[in-house]
């Protein structure tokens, strides 16, 4: 990575590793149209059946290669490729001709913003924790599984993110959401108690936002009815 610092602001990007991305995929990226986002709206992965056309052993190495990439910058400095990179990873032993085409698509986006990165300006005042959750409703056509997503800023600076697939299979988006909101609390209570072994105390209550009614219904309360008591 690398990291820049100056006017009270600091910077995280992984410019050689652009480099690298456009060296080895140039060719297939030269006739490609710029995009505004990752992956097409609503973009799922799902594995080929049996018989179904792959893409030949040469590109499927270099489909593993282009993968491997985008881990390293979500892992370190590019959140918003999370989730398109989850997708993708789904099939890297037999990917299809439109799944090397949306992995080009996503190399294309991510060279065309390698100026992004994360941006860190310290502000003054309390120290605060702010959380972010969502889910899909089995969008895993494969096995109905949900996908969860989170991001948590600490200071307004992104500190911890994740897009990955649920443990299990959930009966309701209301159930989806729940369980991504104790996802991205367990992920709180970890760093709450890293920043309190710090020495550093939080602005509390901490904040987790959800956008479904349901599910903050049950993170409020304890009672159970019919249709949560398997949850």
């Amino acid at each position: 990575c690398n990291v820049k610092n100056g006017n009270d602001c600091g910077w995280i990007g992984q410019p050689h590793l652009y480099k690298n991305m456009e060296k080895k995929f140039s060719e297939f990226l030269i006739t490609l149209k710029s995009t505004n986002t990752p992956s097409a709206p609503g973009f799922h992965v799902v594995r080929p059946i049996e018989g179904s056309t792959v893409i030949d052993e040469a590109r499927q190495k270099m489909y593993r290669s282009g993968i491997g990439m985008l881990l390293y910058l979500v892992k370190h400095s590019r959140p918003d490729l999370a989730n398109s990179t989850r997708e993708l990873s789904k099939v890297m032993d037999s990917a299809t001709e439109g799944q090397w085409k949306e992995l080009l698509r996503v190399l294309k986006y991510a060279i065309d913003t390698k100026n992004k990165g994360l941006r860190m300006k310290l502000k003054r005042g309390t120290w605060e924790l702010k959380t972010f959750s969502d889910a899909d409703f089995a969008g895993d056509k494969d096995t109905r599984i949900s996908v969860t997503g989170f991001v948590l800023y600490f200071m307004g600076i992104p500190i911890s993110w994740r897009s990955r697939g649920q443990k299990g299979v959930t009966l309701s988006t209301t159930e989806a959401e729940y369980v991504a909101c104790s996802e991205v609390v367990k992920e709180v209570v970890y760093v709450v108690q890293l920043l309190k072994q710090m020495g550093i105390k939080l602005k509390c209550p901490i904040m987790v936002h959800v956008d479904n009614i349901g599910a903050i219904f049950l993170a409020e309360n304890q009672s159970t009815s019919d249709r949560t008591k398997h949850v």
